[in-house]
């Protein structure tokens, strides 16, 4: 019976020990924490966004680093195969607002819960609290790993699937790359992803707290875009956060903060220029007798209103009748482009997935294994791949980990 050694216990190492089980061969799990899944926990927020439901366009789409790379893995293992693997463990799966797939029950534990049961009803060994410090390869071929007493454990093939860099108290301190590296592969340069911005200017702070919704969002670099949405967003005392932002954090790489990156926001983004123009000169007209200071209170939530009132460079006790044609024009385009300079992402410790890891080009698409080292294999977020929100980069850890372990598990 073939022996396959799965290094680490999350989404595409539990996927990857199913498969490899589900061929005949005898699987153990070295994981460091004291359970399984322990990231799958805290994913949607605790709810569990387990993938995504749209079609294969918009999950290939979804994928800032290495799309292509993907395009095999997707194939034979695509969100439809996860929604039905999931459905045959006894899942109960929803579909909500982006095609995001949660369980029913809004829990994330379940999600391990049933990935466990199938691990034991595949009699798989599952090692807790049981790091591995290194991998054994002799005549170009994986022959086992170490752990972290220095007993070595030997098997026909090792499946790395040990995560990232982001939320190290999950154990993702990014020990596949450590490993990658040390053999010699090519390990693509690593930074947060899906994560905060800092900002530069004060103000944020003093609107710490508030969500906008329905907010169109530019980023720009110079007078490259590099990146457009719309959606919901939140200021926080060190800069900006929310749906939106995590997913325009994926598309800013650290090349660009050689330049100014800019974020604008257009907070009424249905209103065309002529509109919101109409607009302020009704809500003029109607608090004629009124100061300037007190009449935007239709326009914005209440802690926004000081900070447009010290930016839109209008006397706060001007009477709105006297506001002149400049001056609206000025509020309008503050209201249209409202900007804002980003400094920094945040940290690993805030990021939702890592950008960067092991080198695609160090891997076979189709079954994951490394192209210069027989019997190794990586699988998930170790690779350097790495999607927007929304159940893609779960769908990755899937897609990735399905493969793995079906070619690591089969009898050559």
């Amino acid at each position: 019976m073939k022996k396959v050694i799965v290094v680490g216990g999350g989404a595409a190492g539990m996927m990857a020990a199913v498969m490899a089980a589900r061929k005949g061969a005898a699987v153990e799990i070295f994981e460091k924490n004291e359970k399984l899944g322990k990231k799958i926990f805290i994913t949607g927020k605790g709810r569990g966004n387990l993938t995504n439901a749209g079609d294969m366009e918009t999950v290939r789409g979804s994928i800032c680093s290495n799309p292509k790379f993907m395009y095999s893995a997707f194939k034979n293992f695509s969100n439809e195969d996860t929604l039905d693997f999931f459905h045959e463990l006894g899942l109960r799966t929803k579909i909500e607002r982006g095609e995001r797939v949660f369980p029913e029950s809004d829990h994330a534990y379940e999600i391990t819960e049933v990935m466990s049961r199938e691990l034991r009803k595949l009699r798989v060994k599952i090692r807790l609290f049981s790091p591995v410090k290194e991998l054994i390869v002799r005549n170009g071929e994986c022959q086992g790993v170490v752990d972290s007493e220095g007993e070595g454990h030997s098997a026909d093939a090792v499946i790395v699937a040990a995560g990232g860099l982001s939320y190290s108290s999950t154990g993702s301190t990014g020990d596949g790359m450590k490993f990658a590296s040390a053999l010699g592969l090519d390990v693509a340069e690593t930074s947060p992803s899906l994560v905060p911005f800092n900002c530069k200017e004060s103000f944020v702070k003093e609107m710490q707290g508030l969500s906008l919704k329905n907010t169109g969002l530019r980023i720009t670099a110079g007078k490259k875009e590099l990146y457009s949405d719309f959606g919901e967003m939140l200021f926080t005392h060190f800069g900006v956060s929310g749906p939106m932002i995590l997913s325009a954090s994926a598309w800013v790489d650290r090349k660009y903060f050689k330049n100014e990156i800019m974020l604008h926001l257009d907070l009424k983004p249905a209103l065309t220029d002529e509109q919101l123009d109409a607009r302020l000169i009704r809500e003029f007209e109607e608090n004629r007798k009124k100061e300037f200071k007190n009449s935007l209170i239709k326009l914005f939530p209440s802690k926004m209103i000081p900070v447009m009132l010290k930016r839109s460079e209008i006397s706060l006790n001007k009477k709105c009748a006297e506001i002149s044609h400049e001056e609206r024009a000025r509020l309008r385009e503050l209201i249209k482009d409202f900007t804002m300079t980003v400094t920094s992402l945040r940290g690993y410790e805030e990021a939702i997935i890592t950008k960067g890891g092991v080198s695609v080009k160090e891997i076979n698409p189709t079954t994951m294994e490394s192209k210069k080292i027989r019997g190794l294999y990586f699988a998930g977020e170790t690779l350097d791949i790495d999607c927007v929100t929304g159940g893609f980069n779960l769908q990755v850890a899937w897609s990735t980990g399905a493969a793995a372990g079906r070619s690591a598990g089969s009898v050559n």
